[in-house]
């Protein structure tokens, strides 16, 4: 169904469209389950998968124990055998004992088999920072992920995109991680359409044209690009926000023609500033698009630093502030 088919809507904050997504699809299709640490009848460490255990029964929303690489790699073996299944993992800092079974199993079993087995399996974890949690909880880890061939990265920041990115995700025959930002879990509310439809995967969009710098961004610094964009207008700096939604296929088409119309870049995200997507997107428009550059392209993102504890948390995590200033430097040079 398109969206412009849509007419019944929902006002539901990010969580909730996640729990609608899932929801929607193991409706429609027998083979979609979830698994994970508490996703029964707890519902999910944050209510992701709340009523699902009652309206869908034990085979389908399965309670595992606190054994991370066992729950991805049991995912991938019954992906392997033609279920869908949608392993959560309570903390994105949690995965790493599974890192084995994402590198050397979820992403390579297309090429190992020459395609003759498919891994349609989505991995969902909550990341990020700004919830005051202790050590594991916060990190923004999505560059390990976006070196890793074989796997697509979605990192969504409305409830609209993030149940249809979900639902093409589940739709998906190849695995995706599905990053989700736990700050703005319950920070807003927006319109979702009820039933089922899909935001296309490696597709940015635009939430703010402009025409002085572009920004690029996604998942939770969405917002306070967004913020800092319509104060910095006050100041008649007309700045240009695109999300990029997916960071793995990237959206290199949207980014370099936004670059090719301002002249100028600022990236933002979360994560560390050192190996992080931010030089990624730099090299980008280097080779594709130098000879529009009129300023160097500034970064704003997190420190190279462990993740603090929660006292400095909100001198680590980029804000509105941050954000306006390092859009004003690639104006003002």
């Amino acid at each position: 169904m398109s969206t412009q088919e849509q007419e019944a809507t929902q006002n539901l904050t990010l969580v909730q469209s996640v729990r609608d997504a899932l929801a929607t699809e193991m409706e429609l299709d027998d083979d979609v389950l979830v698994m994970g640490e508490d996703v029964g009848k707890n519902g999910g460490v944050f209510r992701a998968t709340e009523g699902l255990y009652d309206e869908f029964g034990e085979n389908r929303v399965i309670d595992t124990p606190l054994a991370e690489s066992g729950i991805i790699g049991t995912a991938v073996g019954m992906a392997a055998m033609g279920l869908k299944p949608i392993p959560e993992i309570q903390f994105s800092g949690f995965a790493y004992p599974g890192f084995d079974q994402i590198v050397s199993h979820m992403a390579r079993l297309r090429t190992r088999s020459r395609s003759r087995y498919t891994l349609p399996m989505v991995l969902r974890m909550p990341y990020g920072g700004g919830i005051r949690a202790p050590e594991h909880h916060s990190e923004s880890k999505e560059a390990f992920y976006t070196h890793e061939a074989g796997l697509k990265v979605v990192m969504p920041s409305t409830p609209y995109d993030t149940k249809g990115l979900l639902i093409s995700s589940i739709r998906d025959p190849d695995p995706v991680v599905f990053m989700e930002p736990k700050l703005i879990y319950r920070a807003f509310r927006g319109d979702v359409p009820e039933g089922d439809y899909e935001v296309p995967i490696g597709e940015a969009k635009t939430r703010r044209e402009g025409s002085d710098v572009s920004v690029f961004t996604y998942g939770a610094m969405t917002r306070p690009t967004l913020e800092a964009a319509e104060e910095l207008a006050e100041e008649g700096i007309d700045a240009e926000v695109v999300d990029l939604r997916t960071v793995s296929p990237m959206d290199r088409e949207a980014i370099v023609e936004s670059f090719k119309k301002t002249g100028r870049a600022c990236v933002v995200h979360e994560a560390p500033k050192t190996g992080g997507l931010a030089g990624e997107i730099t090299a980008t428009l280097q080779e594709e698009a130098l000879l529009y550059q009129e300023a160097p392209i500034k970064r704003v993102t997190g420190y190279d630093v462990p993740y603090p504890l929660y006292a400095l948390e909100d001198y680590y995590l980029p804000n509105a502030a941050r954000v306006a200033d390092g859009i004003k430097e690639a104006v003002e040079f």
